[in-house]
């Protein structure tokens, strides 16, 4: 049994166009995950890109990725990402146990976030983990061009809101037996906090392309 990686890369993004491949300091914004799962070789066996798209395939290829060819059918804008992690894990054909999602629109990670994580997912045995990051912003409804506060008293301080989590998408574990019952997050799946600004990052828009760029600039070259 064994544990794989999975990133899912389709084409066709509307917003940022050929966004997977859009060069992130110097290399594919999907590279940055590619390269980020071969560095933790001593958890995952294999590296796998789902795509749909001919020049993702060529460019996870030539980075040391094995390619699963994507229908169309599960590359929509509506499509779930378990259905690409399903397919994928079909092709695979072999016995993997468990399942890291990386999404290429997270590309900036702290280098022992996996470790970290995975260390806790295995001598936990949870069935699944994901990460996410405590919010710190006062949420609210409007109703009849009223605001209803949902997580807080108006004149309430900041730092006194009842702690609130978002998933911020920097990573995912999950059994691979879950995903044929088409489920990433169980309901018993463990909350991994990450309070870093890497998981403010993930990429859909130019502005955010521009703010990760911005971050790799500061936080990673330098």
């Amino acid at each position: 049994m064994k544990t794989i990686a999975i990133i899912p890369a389709r084409g066709g993004s509307k917003r940022l166009p050929e966004k997977n491949i859009k060069f992130l300091g110097g290399i594919p914004l999907l590279v940055h995950s590619i390269l980020y799962a071969q560095a933790n070789s001593d958890i995952i066996d294999a590296v796998y890109v789902s795509t749909d798209d001919e020049q993702i395939k060529k460019v996870a290829l030539q980075f040391g990725a094995k390619v699963i060819d994507r229908p169309q059918s599960l590359s929509g804008d509506l499509e779930p990402t378990v259905s690409a992690l399903k397919h994928a894990l079909q092709q695979i054909g072999d016995e993997a146990e468990n399942v890291i999602l990386l999404q290429p629109t997270n590309p900036l990670r702290l280098k022992n976030l996996l470790a970290d994580a995975f260390k806790i997912y295995k001598e936990g045995n949870h069935d699944s983990l994901f990460a996410v990051t405590r919010n710190h912003q006062k949420f609210g409804k409007i109703a009849n061009q009223k605001f209803i506060p949902f997580n807080y008293e108006i004149g309430q301080r900041s730092q006194d809101l009842e702690p609130l989590f978002y998933e911020n998408g920097l990573l995912y574990i999950t059994k691979a037996k879950l995903i044929f019952e088409d489920i990433i997050i169980s309901e018993n799946a463990f909350p991994f906090e990450v309070n870093h600004i890497f998981a403010n990052v993930d990429i859909d828009t130019p502005e955010d392309f521009d703010y990760a760029e911005y971050l790799y600039q500061k936080l990673i070259t330098q």
